[in-house]
């Protein structure tokens, strides 16, 4: 959930209640909804939420949620709580994935909603895409200001940075990253969100162009030494881990 005191907007609701409790206890008014992709945990509480949304649904114009949704895709934008929202095809997790990039959020900094396609040091299966559709997928998100802070859909920082020290074991980010994210589960507290600048530092499939995790994929089932194929053989390998 992102708002202003006054106005919110929640993303990928899988479950309603959570957002209900939330917006009573606050005492926000939801105007809006945006969908990264049609997986259940991420639209199921679309529905319970109608009742009190004041706003549209904005949902990938490639797939299908639970209507009615404001189609969007690559290029498109809206205003919303004040800033403008610009939509980013990400395919790759699933065909139609997109992600929701603001300049600017509630606290003059840049965000990315990007749902299941990057994690903190992971990125999600490919149910759907292709490698190298991910890949690219993953390179367009690199690419946004390094302060751009990463909201993704899940919790997954602690196993995704286990496999990232057996990609780079000799990574000093890692480690040190892996250290704070362990002190701050055991308060309960969420590593989320990460940001783009930490990303390039800690998640291997940021990094396929990094010597020595291309020297790891080519152990792992590399045919060479090109980026989506370093990038294909680290997700087998991530799969299995």
């Amino acid at each position: 959930m992102l708002h202003d005191g006054q106005h919110a907007i929640v993303v990928d609701p899988g479950d309603g209640a959570p957002v209900l409790h939330a917006l009573e206890s606050k005492q926000l008014k939801l105007v809006g909804i945006l969908v990264t992709h049609h997986h259940p945990d991420h639209t199921a509480g679309i529905p319970s939420l109608r009742p009190v949304l004041q706003g549209p649904v904005w949902g990938p114009a490639r797939e299908t949620i639970p209507g009615p949704y404001t189609a969007v895709g690559e290029g498109d934008g809206f205003e919303l709580l004040g800033q403008v929202w610009n939509v980013l095809d990400i395919p790759g997790h699933t065909a139609g994935h997109v992600a929701y990039f603001s300049e600017s959020d509630t606290v003059g900094e840049p965000i990315v909603f990007c749902g299941d396609t990057l994690f903190s040091a992971g990125c999600g299966r490919l149910f759907e895409g292709t490698p190298a559709q991910m890949h690219r997928s993953l390179q367009r998100l690199a690419g946004l200001p390094s302060n751009t802070r990463v909201c993704c859909g899940h919790e997954y920082t602690l196993a995704n940075l286990a496999f990232a020290q057996a990609v780079e074991p000799h990574n000093p980010d890692v480690a040190q990253h892996l250290e704070w994210c362990k002190r701050t589960r055991e308060q309960e507290a969420p590593t989320l969100p990460s940001s783009i600048g930490r990303e390039l530092k800690i998640n291997p499939f940021l990094r396929v162009h990094v010597a020595g995790v291309i020297d790891q994929a080519l152990q792992h089932g590399a045919p060479n030494r090109e980026s989506a194929q370093v990038f294909a053989a680290l997700r087998q390998w991530k799969n299995t881990f």
